[in-house]
């Protein structure tokens, strides 16, 4: 089976493609750069690279979220299109489950995040048993002093991931102490590789109802939703 897969939900793009449980092929930049525009140049180099044509592809894995608004409708725009015309099956992937997949040679927890500003993260907690990495808390878009406060009364060891670790790195050593595993270097970054892998038995969605997994609204819809509220309230 040839599986395409691409990110963009976060400032990382990367694409690879996995042959008959192989990868074969892997982009991956972590540049402040529009994702809209380097996408399907990038896409399309991985597979002259590999000397495949998009006919030889038999499914699409992509990430879904949760990150960059912008970032995540354009991979899922562009996955979507491609599983359309090319009838194949699409799998929507959590970014986080994707990011999680590094910690995947660890005995204890594993917490990916993505920070979300004003002190809040996009995380979830999960842990690898038996070849299969299982979600222990539902993803959640929560302050991080919430969460490190949870995993404090856990008493377990937690291995933290992130391309943001550097923002919350005193805090979790500060609450977590001795259970905490940051680790050192840049090994933080989610790589297309692992939502490849991540994807490669799961069930395909419904192409045209695949949706982002924002965690949140978007400002601007919160905004709206919440003046339609006190619309109403008022009257």
């Amino acid at each position: 089976m040839n599986i395409l897969a691409i990110d963009t939900s976060n400032q990382v793009l990367g694409v690879a493609i996995l042959k008959d449980d192989q990868i074969i092929g892997e982009i991956v930049t972590n540049l402040a750069k529009n994702h809209s525009v380097r996408l399907m140049p990038a896409i399309d180099k991985l597979m002259k690279e590999v000397s495949m044509s998009p006919e030889q592809l038999d499914k699409i894995v992509v990430a879904k979220g949760p990150g960059s608004y912008t970032g995540v409708r354009i991979g899922l725009a562009t996955a979507k299109s491609l599983a359309w015309a090319l009838n194949i099956p699409i799998v929507g992937i959590s970014s986080l489950e994707a990011l999680a997949y590094q910690g995947r040679f660890f005995n204890g927890y594993i917490c990916p995040f993505f920070d979300a500003r004003r002190g809040m993260v996009y995380t979830g907690l999960y842990k690898w048993s038996e070849g299969k990495l299982n979600a222990v808390y539902e993803e959640t878009n929560s302050l991080m002093e919430d969460i490190l406060n949870k995993l404090a009364e856990e008493k377990k060891e937690v291995l933290f991931l992130s391309p943001d670790i550097s923002i919350y790195k005193e805090a979790i050593m500060s609450n977590i102490g001795e259970f905490a595993c940051v680790p050192d270097g840049p090994y933080h970054l989610a790589k297309p590789s692992h939502l490849a892998l991540a994807g490669m038995e799961r069930t395909a969605d419904p192409t045209h109802t695949l949706t982002p997994n924002y965690l949140r609204l978007a400002e601007a819809e919160a905004n709206w939703m919440k003046a339609q509220k006190e619309k109403q309230q008022n009257g």
